[in-house]
This record gives structure tokens, sequence and C-alpha cells, in this order.
């Protein structure tokens, strides 16, 4: 049996996403799940939610919970990660207070942008932590990355550590069956392929039956029937002439045309939810020990359905040699052509006993790859800082990002970051 260790276990709902996907695989129901957080009280419950999704499955798993990283981690076949650095207090608070004083405002942060940027900063060194104990340890685990920003997480740790890892999102499944639904066909019907960088992945082909559905999706714009929460999305399409995977309220960030102070027209038209994390997090806080009551009595049965997340198919196919397909964020070595040796890109990969193999894409539209660029300008310099400690680079990260600079001058920028450096305190290592 496999010994599969998930490492943030005090996720719990996410947690508990993952271990029904994996103990829902009879050929996965008595792997070893090694359990770890460092909040011992979110341990015990995602503890007793692990026993109770076993117990619906009427699978057997040995459960050990542990908040000695190490203990977890030892031996382990594969490791999967949802940590967050810092929390939501103080780390991501910091993250969006300190830029709104100088004017800039966002709505996920944790991808790009100057939230994105220090998010990075915090977890990089983290990662890397993890992958040392994993190299003395399981040097021949799988790492499944879950932790956002994806992209710069994953180029760190490609550049400085030994451990195959993939990085793993739903952002490309997930959006193409909301694609789906827009235009009314079954999502298991939809053919696809999709590449690019994390969160501005953008669909190549999007086909049912051998017919193209770009023309249905461009007729839903120009319609104005397109989601509400989705016109930044359905806006790039008409621009790009194809639709990309994150969020519109992801995707506004990460670009320098939406959000704009002196523009509060835009907001409105493109229906932008700034400060969308904090609310998130406001909610699941206060609907946090509500949920933990039920989760943890003794009265309360978990139903249990697989999810579209890549986990546990990635396992399953590698234990079973039974061939998968999921869209990874791995090394460009050799994929995209346009895209800059090395940096983490996301594309379709086969898995199967042989592990991970990402498929080669060729040459993106260059439209999509000069978008891709600038983000990718971001990442490159945000992982320069962490590996070096170089400080300098946090200021060059920050100056290249499109929607900072698109609202700051330089010497904000370089203001704002001293004083988000600082903020953050011990949650950063030190730079020089």
């Amino acid at each position: 049996m496999p010994k599969i260790a998930l490492l943030g276990a005090g996720s719990t709902v996410f947690a508990k996403t993952l271990l029904g996907d994996i103990l829902s695989h009879p050929e996965l129901a008595d792997a070893h799940i090694a359990l770890h957080d460092i909040d011992e009280v979110r341990l015990q419950t995602s503890t007793v939610v692990a026993h109770k999704v076993a117990g619906t499955l009427a699978a057997h798993p040995v459960i050990v919970p542990s908040t000695d990283r190490r203990a977890a981690l030892d031996g382990a076949d594969y490791v999967i990660c949802m940590i967050q650095v810092g929390g939501y207090k103080p780390a991501t608070v910091v993250d969006f207070e300190v830029p709104k004083r100088y004017g800039l405002r966002q709505t996920i942060a944790d991808t790009l942008g100057i939230g994105g940027i220090m998010r990075g900063l915090r977890t990089i060194p983290v990662l890397l932590e993890m992958a040392a104990d994993m190299e003395a340890l399981c040097p021949q685990t799988l790492f499944l990355n879950y932790v956002n920003p994806m992209a710069m997480n994953c180029w760190a740790l490609s550049r400085a550590s030994s451990i195959r890892s993939v990085g793993l999102c739903h952002s490309v499944q997930g959006t193409a069956e909301q694609l789906a639904r827009d235009i009314g066909i079954p999502p298991a019907e939809v053919n696809y392929v999709c590449a690019g960088i994390n969160h501005v992945a953008f669909y190549l082909k999007f086909e049912h039956a051998g017919a193209d559905l770009y023309p249905q999706l461009r007729a839903v714009h120009a319609a104005g029937r397109q989601p509400a929460w989705n016109r930044v999305r359905y806006e790039m399409l008409a621009r790009l002439g194809y639709f990309v995977t994150e969020s519109s309220e992801h995707f506004s960030e990460y670009v320098p045309w939406f959000i704009k102070r002196d523009r509060p027209e835009l907001l409105a038209h493109f229906n932008i939810p700034l400060d969308e994390y904090i609310t998130r997090c406001e909610n699941q806080i206060e609907g946090w020990h509500a949920m933990r009551a039920v989760l943890e009595d003794d009265a309360t049965t978990l139903a249990v359905e697989r999810s579209h997340e890549y986990g546990a198919s990635i396992i399953h196919a590698i234990e079973t040699n039974s061939p998968a397909v999921v869209y990874g964020n791995v090394p460009n070595i050799g994929l995209i052509d346009n895209l800059p040796a090395g940096c983490c890109v996301e594309v379709p990969c086969l898995v199967d006993k042989n592990g991970i193999q990402p498929t080669r894409i060729g040459t993106l539209p260059p439209q999509l790859a000069a978008l891709m660029q600038t983000n990718i300008n971001v990442q490159a310099l945000a992982v320069e800082a962490a590996l070096t400690r170089k400080r300098e680079h946090i200021y060059h990260a920050a100056m290249l990002d499109p929607h900072t600079a698109a609202e700051l001058d330089l010497a904000q920028i370089w203001s704002m970051v001293d004083e988000l450096i600082a903020a953050h305190g011990d949650w950063l290592p030190q730079y020089h």
C-alpha cells in the first residue's frame, strides 16, 4: 500500500475532498494516509473527517496524524501539499492593506501582482525546507503541489530541488465545464487542448463531436449572454480569440486594463469584486466553528463524491498503470517553443507507471505567448529573489508587474515593497 502524506491537512474541507477521491479507488482504499499540520486543533478535526470519509467508502486506510513533518514524510510515496504560509491573518491581510494605502487594489492576490509576489516570497522558503526533508526521507516521492502562487512555487522547486514535482490546479477542467454549460453542451462531451501558464492558459482547441465550439462562445459574448461574474474573460475572448482558464476576478489583476483607481465604471461594467479573497476568508472563518461542530459530531455521516481534482487520478494511474491525462504545471523543457526554457508551464500530461509525462505543444499563438510573458517576467524575478535572497529583485518583480505598473510610479512601488517587507517581519527570510 502506498504512503500518501498530506501537508497542510488542517485545510479540512480540501483534505476531505482529496481523501474522498483517493479512497474511492479500491486499489488505494488501504493506503497509509499521513496527515500533517502545525495546527493541532484543525489536525484533530481533519483526522475525524478522514475516518468518516473512510467509513462512508467502506475503505480501510491506515490514518496517522502528526504535527511532526519529518514523521509524516518518512517513506512517503506521494506528498500532497496544501499549506498557506502566514495564513489569512496576518499575512494575507497585510498583502491587501499595505498596497491599498498606495491606491493599489486587488481581488485575490495569490498568483501575481504584489500580493502574489509576497505570497511567493513567504512560501518558497518553506517549500524548499520540505523538499530538503523529502530528499532525506523519501527521495523517490512525487510531490503534488496545490499551493499558490503555483508557477513561482513550482519554478523554484524545479530549480532548487531534485524532488519530482507537479503543480495541480482545477482551473482547466473547471472552466471547461463552465463553458460547456454556457453553450448547453454536456461537459463530458467536450474535447479540448489547453496550454500556457497557470491561471493564464488558453483553450487552443474546444470542440464537440469534431465541431469547433468557439463560434458559439463568441456568440454568447456578442449577445451579452455571458454570466455577470465572467465578463472579463469573455471580453478577453473577443480581444485575443481564445478563452483563458482562470476566473474573471483572478484574471482582472494579471493585466493592466480592468482595475483602475480613476475608472470605477470599469469595475461596475465588468463586475470585478475588489477584496474578493478577503471576503471569502471572512466568510469561511465565520462559518468554521459551526462547521467543525458538525464535522466532529458522531451523528454526522459524510457524503463523498469524486471531485475533478487531479491528485487522486495521478496516484491511481501510477499505482495501477492505468493511463490518465491531467493538466500539470511542469518545467518548460521543450514543451512550448515561444515561452522561456525552464519556466513553469501548464500542459496536458500523460500519467501511468512511468510517472508524469508532459505533452509537447509547440508554438502558441503569438498574442497569447506575449501576454504570458508579461506574467513570466514577474514570476522569474520573484523566484530569483527567493532563491538568491537579493532584495533588489523584489523591487524588479513589482516594477514589471502589469497591474502594479499601471497604477503606481517607481518611487511608490519601491516604498510599498519596503513597507510590505517590514510588515511581514519574520514571515519573510532576510534579504540583502
